[in-house]
Formats: C-alpha cells, sequence, structure tokens
C-alpha cells in the first residue's frame, strides 16, 4: 500500500543503498557526475527523485549546486545523514509537479525514475516541470531503459532479470497499457518475502514528444554515461533535451 513517502516508505529506504550497492560503484557513478557537471558548467542542478543522494552528493562535492525534490522522507532522511548532506537542499514534493525557487542549468533524472510516474499524464507534467525550472540553453537528462518486450513471447508477461540463492526478482508487463511492475522475492531461514514497485515504460520517442511539448529539444542520446552511441540493441539510453535560448 502507498504511503506518505510513495513507494519508497522506511522499510524500502533502510535498506535502499544495501540493494543498489553496484549502483554507488565509482565506476558506475563517475561517468555520470563527469557528463552532469559538464552539463551544469558551474551553474546549479535541479535534482528529481533525489533519493539517498548517489547522485546528488558527489555533484555537489564537484562544486554543482544541487536542489533535489523527492516525495520520500525516508529516502532523503538518509541522504541528509550523509557526509555532505547539509549541502544538498531538498524540498519534500511530487517531482513532477513540485516547483523551487530558482533558475537552474540543469535538471535530471536517472536509474529509470522517469518510470515511477506511472501515468503518461504524470510524465508529461513531469517534463513540463523541469523545462519550467530551466534557464535559456539549460539541459533537462534522464537515465532510464529502453522496454525489454523482445524477451516476451506470445502469452508471457513476465521477465527475470535477477536469480540468486536468497532470492529473485523479475518485471512484469501489460503492453496495452505499458504498465510494469518490478517484483522482489526473498528467502530468509525458509520463509520468502514479496514486495513490488510499479512504473509506465516509455520509449524513447515517446519522451522526444513530450519533450517537445513542454519547450524542450533533443541534443543528444547515448546508450550510457560513457556516451556510447545509442543502437536498437542499447538496454538503456542517457537523453539530453534543451531548453532553446531566447
Amino acid at each position: 500500500m502507498i504511503g506518505d513517502d510513495g513507494y519508497f516508505g522506511e522499510e524500502i529506504a533502510a535498506g535502499y543503498d544495501r540493494s543498489a550497492a553496484d549502483m554507488f560503484r565509482p565506476d558506475v557513478v563517475g561517468p555520470a557526475i563527469d557528463l552532469l557537471a559538464g552539463l551544469a558548467d558551474g551553474g546549479p542542478a535541479l535534482e528529481l527523485g533525489v533519493g539517498t543522494g548517489r547522485i546528488a552528493l558527489p555533484l555537489a562535492a564537484r562544486g554543482i549546486p544541487v536542489h533535489g525534490i523527492d516525495m520520500s522522507r525516508a529516502m532523503v532522511d538518509r541522504l541528509r545523514a550523509k557526509p555532505g548532506g547539509d549541502c544538498v537542499e531538498v524540498t519534500i514534493g511530487d517531482f513532477a509537479t513540485t516547483r523551487v525557487t530558482g533558475e537552474f542549468a540543469l535538471a535530471y533524472l536517472v536509474f529509470n525514475t522517469i518510470g515511477n510516474l506511472t501515468t503518461q499524464d504524470a510524465q508529461v507534467d513531469c517534463f513540463r516541470n523541469a523545462a519550467a525550472h530551466l534557464r535559456p540553453g539549460g539541459c533537462f537528462v534522464v537515465e532510464v531503459g529502453v522496454p525489454d518486450l523482445r524477451r516476451l513471447p506470445p502469452g508471457q508477461k513476465a521477465v527475470p532479470f535477477d536469480i540468486n540463492d536468497s532470492g529473485w526478482a523479475f518485471d512484469t508487463y501489460d503492453v496495452a497499457t505499458q504498465a510494469m511492475s518490478s517484483h522482489y522475492v526473498t528467502i530468509t531461514d525458509g520463509r520468502a518475502e514479496h514486495w513490488s514497485i510499479p512504473f509506465r515504460y516509455v520509449w524513447p520517442a515517446e519522451l522526444d514528444l513530450m519533450a517537445r511539448l513542454a519547450g524542450l529539444r533533443l541534443r543528444d542520446r547515448w546508450e550510457d554515461w560513457a556516451r556510447e552511441p545509442f543502437t536498437s540493441e542499447s538496454g538503456k539510453h542517457v537523453s539530453v533535451w534543451e531548453k532553446p535560448a531566447g
């Protein structure tokens, strides 16, 4: 059941950094910080869905003023408890609609967070919100996976993405509505526990249309933060849309 913290309440926040440990590795975070810091060019940045600060904290440590928006107080509490957490200002609210004071050189969403908005209307609102915060010439960056629907044979709705001795994880898809959920089953002392988070998957071309509705134009699209070319075989993309100057 969704609470005041959305789907990332205390129970999830308490183990989030541990469960996503691979995403905190320097070789994962470093290229993202390099690209984002370059786009910000010293100007302030706005992270939508700032969470526990995986990206905001090292970006702030590079001298980029960072403001975050997040619905989950439990996640933000973890950010504030970390070294440098007091350097990142955070506003509690829905990042699709919450406005903060100021004009930003960069706004960004990472690690599939755009999918946490589970309707097309909310995702469109998010683009408009990002654009409203950007100064002319500013950029909006989104990192998100490409839907893995080629692995779905007729009649199948689930795709596993992690199987190990302590549990397994899989995604379920509804191709008619673009609704999906990530399911996690953990096994402890012979007992299985299940929890899931809903998403809405979205295609690159659909995101480009959302950007156009918000007055943004596509500047770059890569497969990853290292700026490898985006191809039909890419499992995700990092896309940059720009607010026209003037």
